[in-house]
């Protein structure tokens, strides 16, 4: 259940029988001419809500904008600094600590975040060893999870779009974001896009960034989305990062 649809005596209740939360976590990006904007963000919200389903779990709200700073020349793009996506996701951690969670499980959908997230971390584990009269605090523990490199994600991706998988606005991701809104995906679906394949390369600045890949994408070839194969990979990450949830929450 999303924690936004919950009173705060449901919550209290929920703690008292788990103190594990899921916490999505993305980007607001441009993902070439078929992607939406909000495609890192989508894709684990999509998957968290998936596992919220199965089993009984609560599911933070979305932190929608990440470390996305080399998007900035596509007009919709957002990103936040470094310094300031950490202090967000260890604000966000330490206001649910207070009510009793210590169990966090990132889906992460953007691999800008990774370096940054796992700096969030380790200042909320120093936070916690250096806590005045305590010494180290054994509880709180963060785990990270991307969900397009999953084992049986890439197994789909390999399958259905080979290289053409690429690194940005990829088929993938795509088509899992058609999957969870077939509406809009009728609006933004195209059959071709030139070249077909996206060429591929390093990422530096803005700037550099649109003039190297001028519609966005990176060695991807996004047309070959479609919600069928979206579906299968959401089915594939929902069905892995319950196990791997479940599994968070027995360790010691």
């Amino acid at each position: 259940m999303r924690l936004q649809l919950c009173t705060w005596p449901e919550v209290a209740a929920y703690l008292k029988k788990s103190t594990g939360i899921i916490m999505p976590i993305g980007s607001t990006e441009q993902h070439g001419p078929t992607g939406f904007i909000g495609t890192d963000a989508l894709c684990p919200e999509l998957i968290a809500d998936g596992i919220a389903k199965k089993i009984d779990v609560l599911v933070a709200p979305t932190i929608s904008i990440g470390m996305a700073q080399h998007h900035l020349g596509f007009p919709g793009s957002v990103t936040l600094r470094p310094s300031t996506l950490i202090a967000v996701v260890c604000d966000v951690v330490k206001s649910l600590t207070c009510h009793g969670f210590d169990r966090f499980f990132f889906i992460n959908g953007h691999g800008g975040n990774i370096p940054t997230l796992n700096a969030a971390f380790s200042e909320i584990y120093a936070e916690t060893s250096f806590r005045d009269g305590g010494g180290n605090r054994a509880g709180v523990r963060c785990m990270l999870k991307n969900w397009w490199i999953l084992p049986s994600v890439l197994e789909i991706d390999a399958k259905e779009f080979g290289d053409a998988e690429g690194r940005h606005a990829t088929p993938g991701e795509v088509s899992l974001t058609y999957f969870g809104y077939p509406k809009d995906a009728k609006r933004v679906a195209r059959k071709k896009l030139t070249p077909k394949r996206a060429p591929d390369g390093p990422i530096y600045d803005a700037d550099d960034y649109r003039r190297r890949f001028p519609d966005g994408r990176i060695a991807s070839d996004p047309t070959l989305a479609s919600g069928k194969i979206g579906r299968r990979l959401h089915k594939a990450a929902v069905d892995e990062l319950t196990d791997a949830y479940q599994a968070f929450l027995k360790e010691k």
